[in-house]
């Protein structure tokens, strides 16, 4: 065989997944550097300490891999390219969250926090969460959880949240929570099982949920666990026994389409379902069907959140379709899926139930012109004491605009409005500027940046909000306003300081930069690939 056809069938052969544990490695220490080199981010929001930098660099990374491996366990598809790109694009879009969530109070300041916290710690919550994260050992466990072994306490509530659970601890905490489960009605069980092997963490969720099966809770969160349909059958025994749950979160869990007809399945009644939150998961447009059956089910449902799920049309419309039957509803978050057009017109369809929504997130969701001018109409007509109104990032331009302004003009009672990165330009600011002129008296919070404003639409605009009552924050970066328009801008907020964000992004001569121009090199052909696709990781700026 000569060696050019070696050197053929050794390429052939290279499989891009599972990445080494050196290229794991490489990608936390890359993500790490991120994290604690200053950007325009980091003067916002503060910039990480190293070990704080570390430590969510790993979290990302394994939350990554997981969210990546799962795909590439259902859908092979040869040399793992696709799993890279949802390994990429999870870290990517993950550390953007860190970096805007800022540093957390450092370890000193905790202790205090902590130590005020149990202070005001009610008597019946026993809560082991505070402090940084930490694998806890069966010694540990046993000298922790004390006090629930106290004949009769009365702890109705109990928050394992951000101990890292094994087995060896696993079976100490389950005597004790046999004989406690029929005193408990909340259970916070998020982020229990960091940074085991899978096997260890699934034989520990089976351990508590064996342990807890046939307690009465109203409210349960699983969140943080990347639980996928293994996970959530893994606590199959606690799950079927919840028939009057009030809160149920699963939140950043790996929920995928089969995940979601699990936890449909297994859950036997929401009727009394007021709090249903899939943050960050995998459901996709089949998962969001499923979730929809939950939703219909649940006719008293206040907060409902599903946003950064991969949700597209056909899950978008089931789901729109099912909150008609949820009249009760205060705060829906559907952001950063791919709903679309003819998502958002059954959605809107469906919004005249609504008459209590005080709070509506349908950021990033493909709406354009036509979907947003058919919510904005909507929400015109219900939802009097609407207080949160977010449209970001969804190319609406001026046509929207009039529709939007009309709804926001009838809004008397909202304090927020996030309008970001669409192409709003001068005309359709104006619009908006002069709807908020004319009420809207008690918002204190406008965000339009990144929609290609100029001088006029950015004057008109801080002429509208600068003398409301309270007002907080405007935020007009990234756009294209001039140098003199800038002056004029913060000449009126020259009495207001620090109610004007950053102008640091702003293009005074309005040329579009292309963000685009960032991604790998697809070409990399030597077994070197995979490190190759994620050298260049960036943030991109979506949620």
């Amino acid at each position: 065989m000569d060696s050019a056809t070696q050197t053929l069938q050794h390429r052939m052969s290279v499989k891009l997944w599972p990445p080494s544990q050196s290229t794991r490695l490489m990608l936390v220490e890359r993500m790490t550097k991120n994290f604690i080199t200053p950007s325009f981010i980091s003067r916002k929001y503060g910039l990480l300490s190293k070990e704080e930098a570390e430590e969510d660099a790993k979290k990302i990374e394994q939350v990554a891999f997981a969210a990546a491996n799962q795909h590439y366990e259902k859908q092979p598809d040869g040399d793992g390219s696709s799993a890279v790109q949802i390994y990429a694009k999870e870290s990517s879009r993950l550390m953007l969250e860190v970096l805007k969530r800022g540093p957390r109070i450092q370890e000193d300041e905790e202790v205090a926090v902590t130590a005020d916290k149990d202070a005001a710690t009610p008597a019946n919550v026993f809560d082991i969460s505070g402090g940084r994260r930490a694998f806890i050992s069966g010694e540990e466990a046993g000298e922790v959880l004390k006090p629930l072994k106290v004949p009769g306490n009365s702890y109705t509530r109990i928050c394992f949240s951000n101990r890292s659970f094994g087995l060896e601890a696993a079976h100490v905490a389950e005597p004790i929570l046999l004989s406690i489960k029929d005193q408990l009605t909340e259970v916070d069980l998020s982020d229990f099982v960091a940074g085991r092997p899978e096997s260890e963490a699934l034989e520990v969720m089976n351990i508590f949920s064996s342990a807890l099966e046939g307690c009465n809770l109203r409210y349960l969160n699983l969140s943080n666990n990347a639980l996928g349909e293994k996970g959530v059958r893994a606590f199959g025994k606690l799950l079927k026994t919840q028939n009057n749950l009030e809160e149920l979160y699963l939140i950043n869990d790996g929920i995928s389409e089969e995940a979601a007809r699990a936890v449909c399945e297994l859950i036997p009644s929401t009727e009394k379902l007021k709090v249903l939150h899939f943050h960050n998961n995998m459901t996709g447009d089949e998962g969001a069907v499923a979730i929809a059956e939950m939703v219909k089910r649940s006719t008293v449902l206040e907060d409902f959140r599903c946003s950064s799920t991969r949700v597209g049309l056909e899950g978008g419309v089931a789901l729109a379709e099912a909150l008609g039957s949820c009249n009760h509803l205060r705060k829906l978050d559907l952001r950063d899926n791919m709903f679309g057009v003819e998502a958002a017109i059954a959605l809107s369809k469906s919004l005249s139930a609504f008459a209590d929504l005080t709070e509506v997130y349908l950021s990033y969701l493909n709406l354009e012109d036509e979907g947003a001018e058919a919510l904005a109409n909507a929400l015109k007509e219900c939802a009097p004491s609407l207080e949160v109104l977010d449209m970001a990032g969804n190319d609406i331009t001026a046509k929207g605009a009039s529709s939007l302004a009309a709804c926001i003009a009838a809004k008397q009672f909202i304090t927020k409005l996030n309008l970001a990165e669409n192409e709003l330009k001068d005309e359709g600011t104006i619009l908006i500027a002069k709807a908020i002129e004319v009420g809207c008296g008690q918002l204190n919070e406008v965000d339009l940046n990144t929609n290609a404003i100029r001088r006029a639409g950015a004057r008109l605009l801080a002429q509208a909000v600068v003398d409301k009552p309270g007002f907080k924050s405007l935020n007009i970066n990234g756009n294209y306003i001039s140098d003199e328009g800038i002056d004029e801008v913060k000449d009126i907020f020259k009495g207001l300081p620090n109610v004007l964000e950053n102008l640091d992004e702003n293009d005074p001569d309005g040329e579009d930069l292309d963000e685009d121009a960032k991604e790998d090199d697809e070409d990399a052909d030597n077994e070197d690939e995979l490190e190759s696709k994620l050298k260049d990781l960036e943030i991109k700026h979506e949620e």
